[in-house]
């Protein structure tokens, strides 16, 4: 027994004193372990990176036993490093273990049969996609290709509005791309989680290279192993899917170097600013479908198409078209409408459908299911409460309407949908900023009005799905563009409505005694109505009123309940010619704007003087002669401001409003107006102004919403009396962008008038009429006043900016650019009317050149050149008045962006240039001059030997009478005329 005890003892005690070396024999034996397992690893990722190559599993079991021992060692090791002597003696026994399973580990990881199987399986099936095609389709398709298989392009962004057919045209990309490309088997199609996950994205991305990432989870580690695997995938398109958020492609493994290796990547999103953000190079909208391509498609789905024998009963295709109208292009909508009456030929079924459709938002069951939902989701996407609410608001306006930009920015201001700035500049930029955002998301359209201004329309389907979500909260009633006669019955009138639209109907009276019940009303749209009185008790129950928005009616005089609608922001009258009866708004301490732009009111409205928190003051081609003294004084926080023409601005009542940003007004000398400059360039915010001083009759720049000019007008002989009293310099603002002056006074030389024109100023546009003693805009000094004004100041450059200048009835007028004093005069600054892009000249009798060579080459601008009535106009562009400037009076004359030229009544026009005019962009040219002129001097570039028609030329016109001056003109080859014949018009 005690040998025994002796014996166990021992063994004991050796395995307690041995422990240290068996732990050190085991850590020897992991480290080997190690070192097998990343070698292992290393020739997965060359060998999975192979097509149709897949990891065995003998492999993955292999290394998911390596990991367990690992960790078994860890905490092995830590037991050790803790143990006591009964402890160590056990802990010896587990080491022994471990290395004999390490040590079969060991033997087991040279696999002589390889790691990796082949796959027999294909690549990855091709989507299913649309057979029909349209032509805008195919455009779409072609673009993205050429950009594909460009070497400059790597990264394209494709967006639209939900259900527009974004991904079925990048579908149809995959798929083409699979057909027998260089990148056929290496293209990845992921869809982005709406909430994205980048662990998720980069596992993804693991899965479709082979790669394994379950053994790392730190996110940067694993980008750099995507981005290994990636350099050894040669020529390969990742498309992403549904994006609505941004993000690093870093994070992916994706760096600008995989160029180089072939890489190329289509982003898929709603939103232009995600595909921006991506860095993408190439952008491409997909738009809805025209009329044409709508119809198509829907009867492709119907299965009446050409190709399809059987077509749709006649009986049925005019409401089938307005059913199609009503999905306004956008394919998801069509097909979901084609899809849902196909097989029907009941002319009641196609009319009960129209009618669910055109009577509520989105209206038939399948557009709600499928249509619905994609169109919530993008307005949901938005997160940012401002914006959504924003977005709401445009669903007021009528269906398909054009909203101009500034008008939409401005009644956002106006319900407080933005956060507030500290001037309106600033709101005007977070407004711009807001519409951005929607376009982007292709929730808005951006347009364009005839007249050029900006605005945004709302798809007709996105409109239905916000008036969806206005039924519930914030709750809108929206009756706008509907021919309407009358206003809602009063059941319709709910308590808990926020803003009702009844704009744009023919209301023409409010029934008296009508008091709607909203105490929780905030915005009432009552404009473009003929209404012509509301009763006194409309608003008694509108309590919370804070917009009222009256423009365009022919309403003649407002309710007294107006005056007690205290909570009330804004009250627009613009163009209600017929209003002259305001009641007072003295109790409207809240209110921020008031416009009482063409009204026929002849009196500000009493109590305005008190109204201390008006920002806006709208008076504009109103009747109102007279402000009251002290009126505008009290309104300290005026941003903008605008004056009738008739009105004569009290310099004492505004030159004391520091917050002014935009005004519009009328002075009645030049003392006023320094007066008034001098206040704004002290401290003042003016940014945006259309001055007058003095009489006179021109077109301003007025704009109901956004005063965005710069302009000053010299009336008639305001500077005469200037002159007359020595008063100081005119001050002229620095960024003064337009200068008119009609019968004013000027001398001989604008620039002698208005020194500061010398400097660099902003000046675009100059309009000169009714001078007198007017011979010329620049005067050239002689050579040594010319080196003594450069020793005492810098010589800047005159004009440098001008864009378009117009001369009209200048009777003594000579030319543009006229010497001055005796001497050979200074040669003409380089950069005088290097802007220039239209000159129009009417009616100064006394030119007879028009340009001087010296400046027609700083004129490589000019698009428009309109002469007309010149009588003693002998010459268009001739030698220099002296001997200033070296020049071949023969040599070439380049215009290389002239458009328009029109010459008109000018009797004596013997020549227009003596070399030939070059000038590839004309377009027009219009000669009704006389029979004087003898050569045409303009270039015809050659063409196999025989002069070609300008490329860019359209038309030439002619008066008839004119027909034989015209065909025997003079010309450098003899067959120009007949090239030049088809473009001719006689007129």
């Amino acid at each position: 027994m005690s040998d025994r005890l002796t014996n166990a003892a021992v063994e004991a005690a050796c395995n307690y004193y041995s422990l240290e070396e068996k732990m050190q024999n085991l850590k020897r034996k992991i480290e080997l372990l190690n070192s097998q397992q990343a070698d292992v690893l290393a020739m997965l990722r060359e060998a999975e990176l192979q097509p149709k190559k897949k990891r065995k599993s003998v492999v993955q079991y292999w290394l998911s036993n390596v990991e367990k021992k690992q960790e078994e060692f860890e905490f092995l090791e830590q037991e050790v490093n803790k143990s006591r002597f009964y402890s160590r003696v056990q802990l010896s026994k587990r080491v022994d273990k471990m290395i004999e399973e390490v040590t079969e580990l060991v033997d087991r990881s040279t696999f002589p049969e390889g790691i990796v199987l082949d796959v027999n399986e294909t690549i990855e099936e091709q989507f299913v996609t649309v057979e029909w095609k349209h032509q805008t389709f195919e455009e779409n398709l072609g673009t993205i290709w050429a950009w594909l298989m460009s070497y400059e392009v790597s990264s394209i962004g494709i967006y639209g509005m939900g259900g527009v057919g974004k991904t079925t045209l990048a579908q149809c990309i995959y798929n083409k791309l699979k057909n027998g490309t260089e990148f056929c088997s290496n293209i990845f199609w992921f869809t982005v989680s709406q909430d994205l996950n980048i662990h998720k994205l980069q596992n993804d991305i693991a899965k479709a290279l082979n790669l394994d990432l379950s053994t790392e989870d730190d996110e940067h580690k694993r980008a750099a192993k995507l981005g290994k695997a990636l350099e050894r995938v040669k020529r390969f398109v990742f498309m992403f899917d549904d994006v609505w958020t941004s993000f690093s492609l870093q994070k992916i493994g994706i760096s600008p170097s995989l160029a180089m290796y072939g890489f190329k990547m289509i982003v898929i999103s709603r939103s232009l600013e995600v595909c921006r953000k991506m860095e993408c190079q190439k952008y491409l909208k997909v738009e809805v479908l025209s009329e044409e391509e709508a119809w198509n498609l829907f009867m492709n789905k119907l299965g009446h198409s050409k190709q399809h024998s059987k077509q749709l009963p006649l009986a049925v295709e005019e409401t089938a078209k307005k059913v199609v109208k009503r999905c306004a292009g956008l394919p998801l909508a069509i097909i979901t409408m084609a899809g849902s009456l196909r097989g029907v030929i009941d002319i009641h079924e196609w009319r009960d459908a129209l009618e669910e459709l055109e009577e509520s938002s989105i209206g038939q069951a399948d557009m709600e299911n499928d249509v619905l939902p994609i169109l919530l989701y993008s307005f949901n996407r938005l997160r940012d409460p401002k914006l959504q609410h924003c977005f709401l608001y445009c669903s007021l306006y009528p269906q398909d309407y054009y909203i101009q930009r500034d008008e939409l920015i401005t009644r956002f201001i106006s319900e407080d949908l933005m956060e507030r700035r500290r001037s309106r500049q600033a709101d005007f930029d977070q407004g711009h900023s807001i519409l951005n955002k929607l376009e982007n998301v292709c929730l808005f359209e951006r347009s364009t009005s005839c007249h050029g201004n900006e605005g945004v329309k709302m798809h007709d389907l996105i409109r239905d799905t916000a008036l969806r979500i206005t039924k519930d909260m914030p709750r809108y009633m929206v009756k706008a563009g509907l021919q309407l006669k009358e206003i809602p019955e009063a059941q319709e009138w709910k308590e808990d409505l926020d803003k009702v639209s009844l704009m744009q109907n023919n209301i023409a009276e409010i029934s008296s005694g009508t008091s709607p019940k909203c105490p929780r009303l905030s915005t009432l749209l009552l404009c473009f109505n003929p209404l012509k009185s509301i009763p006194d008790s409309f608003f008694v129950q509108m309590r919370s009123l804070h917009v009222l928005n009256l423009c365009y009616t022919n309403i003649e005089y407002l309710p007294s309940s107006i005056s007690d609608l205290k909570e009330l922001n804004a009250l627009l009258l613009r163009y209600c010619f017929k209003l002259v009866f305001v009641p007072p708004l003295g109790n409207l301490k809240a209110l921020r704007e008031l416009d009482l732009s063409k009204t026929g009111i002849k009196e500000i409205p009493q109590g305005v003087e008190i109204l201390t928190n008006l920002k806006r003051l709208d008076t504009f081609d109103s009747c109102i002669e007279t402000i009251p003294t002290g009126v505008l004084k009290g309104l300290s926080l005026l941003q903008r401001l605008t004056l009738p023409k008739c009105m004569i601005v009290p310099i004492e009542e505004v030159e004391g409003l520091k917050q002014l940003e935009e005004f519009q007004g009328k002075f009645r000398s030049m003392s006023d107006f320094n007066r008034f400059i001098k206040s704004q360039l002290s401290d003042g915010r003016l940014s945006f102004y259309d001055i007058q001083i003095g009489d006179g009759r021109w077109n301003t720049c007025h704009n109901p919403e956004r005063l965005a000019c710069k302009l000053v007008a010299f009336g008639k002989d305001i500077l005469k009396e200037e002159k007359r009293l020595c008063q100081d310099e005119i001050m002229v603002p620095q960024d003064i962008e337009e200068l008119f002056f009609q019968g004013c006074g000027l001398s001989s030389c604008l620039l002698d008038d208005f020194q500061q024109l010398n400097n660099p100023i902003e000046l675009k546009q100059c309009h000169i009429e009714k001078e007198d003693g007017t011979e010329c805009i620049v005067r050239l000094s002689p050579e040594k006043e010319l080196m003594a004004e450069v020793e005492e100041r810098s010589l800047s450059i005159p004009l440098q900016s001008l864009q378009t200048l117009r001369l009209l009835n200048l009777p003594n007028f000579i030319g543009l650019v006229k010497r001055g004093g005796g001497g050979a005069a200074a040669p003409l600054p380089h950069g005088v009317f290097s802007q220039l892009r239209k000159l129009e000249i009417l009616n100064c009798r006394k030119m007879k050149k028009l340009l001087p060579r010296c400046l027609v080459n700083n004129l490589h601008n000019l698009q428009v050149l309109k002469v007309e009535s010149c009588v003693e106009m002998e010459e268009i562009i001739g030698d220099n008045d002296d001997g200033g400037l070296d020049s071949n009076s023969n040599a070439d004359v380049s215009l290389p962006r002239l458009k328009s030229l029109m010459l008109q009544s000018m009797p004596e026009l013997k020549s227009i240039c003596k070399g030939t005019i070059l000038c590839d962009s004309i377009e027009y040219i219009g000669l009704f001059v006389s029979t004087s002129l003898k050569k045409m001097p303009l270039f015809l570039p050659p063409l196999d030997g025989q002069p070609s028609p300008p490329p860019s030329l359209k038309s030439i016109h002619i008066f008839e009478e004119e027909r034989e001056w015209w065909e025997s003109l003079e010309w450098d080859h003899p067959n120009a005329i007949n090239v030049l014949q088809p473009f001719v018009k006689y007129i």
